[in-house]
């Protein structure tokens, strides 16, 4: 059951909370005068001194959250963010929910600060905007341009390589409205590196909790909406009504919190690895945060959330998890090795991300573990493709980048007259 914070404006009357989570609440949400702002000043995208006359909003100590939209730098490609609040709710699903998996249990109880999750999954339209780095990094090393100097080793991510075979990807077609998919969990955290890059605001994938507490907002049934999968065309595409194809997202209605396609379309990444029992060594406990991340130790499973498109209703669920495989879906890629950007088999059309943005983003010093290649065995694939066969490429971002997009764009055009 989910226990509404006091500072959340919502139809549901305030609850209870034990004093011990609310001890471990007031901590997550540092509570303080001592607490700073998510953002530096003047960088404050989706946050209000004056509660909103109408509208979602969650009122928290540094202002009223509300729903954003914003437009990536240097394109006309807008995304869109919902305030979620924070609170305490139930992570997994109890014995007696009907086709539940081992692995969904026991349950345990996260304390989530506020955040704000996408609205919407993450789209073609915005995730090309990250794969076309890949041939302006290479033109920037050409014209000897932004030099990727020790200064910028920080801010430098990997744009992935060139799509092998863009038939398969692309399968379900290019409407830049489509889920984007088959990146795999590192591309989706390089992802969130480059826009955190672009626009000073922090950005990283959920945790699972974080998702399954946003997916179930408020709620304890098997669905956001109800325990009948009967309801489940409402609200997802699935195997039953998808004609076995991704959709545009938008098109189904949202959860309590204004997420559309939490349930079906396709899965999400989240942060942690899926561990063979489950969650043992959470069992019981009340978590606060980041605390219940199981951060990966090996290639797969890792969790990704939701369903899809190509599943039955009982693997849409709010408590499903599901498991990468990455020799199964990189089944198809005849490079050696292995792409450390890009999936090339079928399950992976069903793979694709969700954005997260704290209310507090945490020190810049403990920002990276949220983006880098956290395997040594990764970083090794990834050096390898860029330094030795030119796949990939490395730059850095900050929010100079468009401006040095638009001025290479310039000298390419005044080289050809």
């Amino acid at each position: 059951m989910i226990h509404w914070l006091p500072t959340a404006r919502f139809s549901r009357p305030v609850q209870s909370l034990h004093i011990g989570s609310i001890l471990a609440l007031l901590a997550v949400l540092c509570i303080n005068p001592a607490c700073s702002a998510a953002d530096p000043p003047g960088n404050k995208l989706g946050i209000v001194a004056e509660k909103p006359a109408s509208g979602r909003y969650v009122k928290t100590k540094l202002g009223y959250m509300i729903p954003y939209e914003t437009t990536i730098p240097g394109s006309n490609v807008k995304y869109h963010m919902e305030p979620i609040p924070g609170g305490q709710g139930t992570v997994g699903s109890p014995a007696g929910e009907k086709k539940r998996h081992a692995n969904e249990g026991p349950l345990y109880q996260t304390v989530q600060q506020p955040y704000w999750l996408g609205k919407y999954e993450l789209r073609w339209e915005e995730y090309k905007e990250y794969m076309a780095l890949h041939d302006i990094f290479k033109s920037f090393e050409t014209y000897k341009l932004r030099p990727l100097t020790d200064k910028h080793q920080a801010d430098a991510i990997t744009a992935p390589s060139n799509l092998y075979d863009t038939s398969f990807t692309f399968v379900n077609g290019e409407n830049p409205k489509l889920p984007a998919v088959t990146m795999s969990q590192y591309a989706a955290k390089q992802y969130t590196k480059w826009l955190t890059g672009l626009t000073g605001r922090f950005y990283r994938l959920p945790s699972e909790a974080e998702w399954e507490y946003a997916c179930r907002a408020g709620t304890t049934t098997a669905y956001h909406f109800g325990d009948d999968p009967a309801k489940l065309g409402e609200y997802a595409w699935y195997f039953d009504n998808s004609n076995e194809t991704t959709h545009p997202i938008g098109l189904k209605k949202p959860n309590p919190w204004g997420l559309h396609d939490m349930h079906g379309n396709v899965g999400e990444w989240t942060l942690d690895e899926l561990f063979d029992n489950g969650y043992q060594r959470l069992a019981g406990k009340t978590v606060a945060g980041l605390e219940s991340v199981g951060w990966p130790t090996k290639l797969y499973p890792r969790v990704v959330r939701g369903g899809s498109w190509d599943m039955d209703p009982e693997n849409c669920r709010s408590a499903f998890r599901l498991g990468s495989h990455d020799d199964d879906w990189r089944g198809e890629d005849p490079n050696i090795p292995l792409s450390p950007w890009w999936f090339t088999s079928e399950a992976a059309l069903g793979v694709g991300m969700r954005l997260l943005r704290p209310l507090q983003a945490p020190p810049q010093k403990d920002r990276e573990k949220f983006w880098r290649a956290d395997l040594k065995q990764v970083q090794e694939d990834v050096d390898f493709r860029i330094q030795e066969e030119g796949r990939g490429a490395l730059g850095y971002v900050d929010p100079t980048l468009p401006k040095a997009i638009k001025d290479l764009r310039d000298r390419k055009s005044n080289k050809k007259k």
